[in-house]
């Protein structure tokens, strides 16, 4: 660079043209030569032993190389003109041979650029987000066009009328717009034009049009997904690549000692499970912690009613239903019995100070309260961790010395607050009486899966009605310097309500809330109740009767919670869950059962799909064999945004398209073709056989992700 400028400056004070014409030659010459070593290297390294240990490196040297030289040429070009206007200077055929060289440069870096995709494609056992190999394309085109735009949107979505396609991009229209404002104006057809001619070459577009006001409508090459099906069928279902594993945290499900867990405690706990298996199956490490209710007031307040009402309480508990019936009764001596609240407040200081009787008395409860959790846990075949109030102990008392000592902590009647800036309301550290709040222990767990679990991802699973508390929580944590938003993602999954039929709050008819248990219960009865109506009974053994009871039965309640989204109240309705038609989980297990069916009717076992799937290519040619094959490659493009919103609704109404999409292949494209009269098999069409093989193997993972359990025969 310092031999350039040195040249410009040499260039202006020349008034020879002659000597001027002779300096650019030497400088010309130099990038010449430059770009034919970085042309010979490049060749040199496309075809080393070493490319594909460093898969990728290469491009990502040779592009900022190549953008240098670039740079230099427009530079000396815009040189060059500046002198030709006061000098006559004829057109310099050393900066045409640069031109020239550089234009091969860039040939042969695409050439490269393309060939590492196609072997990346290839040879990785991960399944490919075509959406976001699609952005990639387009984005680097868009840069391109208009280097002069800071962040032009990129909008790249499936188009949902295969005559336009089979993707679409849709950025002009606002890329109009902020050349506009830049005091361009731009027709979008012309930006869709340029995007189009700039695209880079790749291994996934045939070929594109542009319609309307702009759309660039994309069309994809059947043997690309021809080859990434395979890829599917030989590797299985593998998420795409994590470029680092993260720690993710997620806090669900939360119940209260001495209480049993009732239908409000359905959402979070079904919404959290899938959550976590979503983090899973993408690879992240992941923490599942049940932030139970076992600390505070509400034990002294319950061990001083037990002392009085159930004198054995040192050597057995209360059964949970007995339980919960003292705690109400206490809750009620505390409010109206003076006395009673000072030997309760006499009895949680005790508790506080871990005096063995009190204790012991606080862990037989907080046991029977497990068991009973544990039921519907298992029912639901949830695997989570507890760590409830009672862990943070200690650690609230650190967690309310930092904040005073950072000075914010304020009085307030007693109470010590902490207001937080943007909040109205503020956080209650300390109560009047000396004891810790919700706030408290919130902000040390806060606290502890940020610098002791160090989490990169923490996110709370509850109902909607928290959200302003987590609200002021993060915020705090954030004016503190806990964390910074832009770094760990901190996130409340807020929820709405269950409703009954009637659309209030479910309750049961004598208006108590609906305990979680008595719902399995009732599930698994109407769960056989409509196996036995549809005579399954008559077909199944009675092993795979009780599978496909507890399949239907759990899988249908999870879906109709899942298939809503979170956000908004749902309707439970168990008429509606149970129906084998439209989008519930009756359905898919149905659709599900009859899709490995088709194999074993055909006598194909896995040892025989999985021959077929290395030495067959799966054809893609009838409308519905492409809508299939199309379909069940936006798997990942459907989980990476869950990943972003957390909206587990999208992908039910994957699956439930993906099902229909199946059945519409399914009735026009014979995948096994019979004998009329006998119903002998006479010839098996196996490229769609393993389209059958690759949905069934999308729906299983997706069940799985939704913690459903289908089964084999239903």
């Amino acid at each position: 660079m310092a031999d350039k400028t040195q040249t410009q400056v040499a260039l202006r004070r020349c008034n020879q043209p002659q000597i001027i014409n002779e300096v650019l030659k030497f400088v010309l010459l130099q990038f010449v030569s430059s770009a034919t070593r970085l042309s010979f290297q490049l060749t040199a390294e496309f075809f080393s032993p070493r490319r594909f240990k460093e898969m990728g490196d290469p491009v990502t040297e040779y592009t900022a190389r190549l953008q240098h030289q670039e740079l230099a040429i427009q530079s000396l070009s815009a040189e060059i003109e500046s002198l030709k206007k006061h000098q006559n200077l004829g057109p310099s055929q050393h900066l045409e041979e640069l031109q020239e060289e550089n234009a091969r440069l860039k040939y042969r870096l695409n050439v490269m650029k393309r060939s590492l995709q196609e072997e990346t494609t290839h040879c990785s056992k991960s399944m490919l987000n075509i959406n976001q190999r699609l952005q990639d394309v387009f984005g680097e085109a868009i840069r391109t066009s208009f280097p002069e735009l800071d962040n032009p949107p990129l909008a790249v979505t499936p188009n949902q009328q295969a005559k336009f396609g089979d993707y679409q991009c849709n950025s002009a229209m606002a890329m109009a717009q902020m050349l506009k404002a830049k005091g361009t104006k731009v027709n979008p057809r012309e930006i869709a034009e340029k995007i189009v001619q700039n695209l880079p070459d790749n291994e996934l577009i045939q070929r594109t049009e542009i319609a309307g006001p702009g759309f660039i409508n994309v069309h994809l090459k059947k043997m690309f997904v021809s080859k990434l099906l395979t890829n599917l069928l030989l590797n299985g279902v593998q998420p795409p690549p994590l470029a680092s594993r993260k720690k993710v945290i997620v806090d669900f499900s939360s119940p209260n000692i001495a209480k049993e867990m009732h239908v409000g405690h359905l959402r979070s706990t079904i919404i959290g499970d899938s959550m976590c298996r979503l983090f899973e199956f993408l690879g992240y490490d992941v923490l599942r912690l049940n932030h139970v209710g076992d600390w505070g007031t509400q034990f002294g307040m319950l061990i001083a009613h037990l002392q009085d009402k159930f004198p054995d309480y040192l050597t057995v508990s209360p059964p949970i239903s007995d339980l919960q019936g003292f705690y109400k009764e206490s809750k009620k001596r505390f409010d109206e019995d003076e006395d009673f609240k000072k030997r309760a407040y006499k009895c949680v200081v005790r508790l506080q100070s871990k005096e063995p009787d009190f204790i012991k008395a606080w862990n037989l409860i907080c046991d029977v309260s497990r068991k009973e959790f544990q039921r519907v846990y298992d029912c639901l075949d949830i695997q989570i961790i507890e760590r409830g109030e009672s862990f943070y102990q200690d650690r609230m008392t650190r967690v309310v010395k930092e904040f005073e000592e950072k000075g914010l902590v304020q009085l307030d009647e007693g109470r010590k607050i902490v207001f937080v800036p943007g909040q109205s309301i503020p956080l209650t550290v300390v109560k009047s009486d000396g004891g810790y709040t919700y706030d408290t222990s919130d902000l040390a767990a806060l606290h502890q899966r940020l610098f002791e679990e160090k989490a990169d991802i923490i996110i709370y699973v509850t109902d909607s009605g928290q959200g302003t508390h987590f609200q002021v929580i993060f915020a705090a944590g954030q004016m503190i310097g806990w964390y910074d938003p832009q770094v760990t993602r901190v996130e409340h999954a807020g929820f709405g309500v269950v409703l009954g039929e009637d659309k209030k709050k479910f309750k049961t008819r004598s208006g108590d809330t609906v305990r979680l248990m008595d719902l399995l219960e009732e599930g698994l009865k109407r769960s056989m109740d409509k196996l036995k109506e549809k005579e399954r009974d008559k077909v199944l053994s009675p092993d795979e009767l009780l599978k496909a009871q507890k399949a239907v039965a759990f899988g249908c309640i999870k879906y109709a919670d899942l298939s809503h989204n979170r956000i908004n109240d749902y309707v439970f309705s168990f008429d509606k869950m149970l129906d084998d038609r439209g989008n519930t989980a009756a359905y898919l297990l149905y659709a599900f059962t009859r899709i490995r069916s088709i194999a074993r009717l055909a006598n194909l076992n896995e040892a025989v799909l999985r021959k077929a799937a290395e030495t067959t290519e799966i054809l893609l040619d009838h409308d519905k064999e492409w809508k299939l094959g199309k379909c069940i490659l936006r798997f990942p493009e459907i989980l990476q945004k869950i990943l972003d919103d957390l909206l587990l609704h999208t992908l039910c109404d994957y699956l439930y398209e993906l099902a229909t999409t199946f059945t519409e292949f399914y009735d026009s494209c014979y995948c096994v073709e019979k004998h009329r009269q006998t119903g002998e098999v006479i010839k098996i069409n196996m490229w769609r056989m393993l389209l059958c093989e690759a949905t069934a193997a999308i729906m299983a993972k997706g069940f799985d992700i939704l913690g459903i359990n289908p089964v084999q025969r239903m």
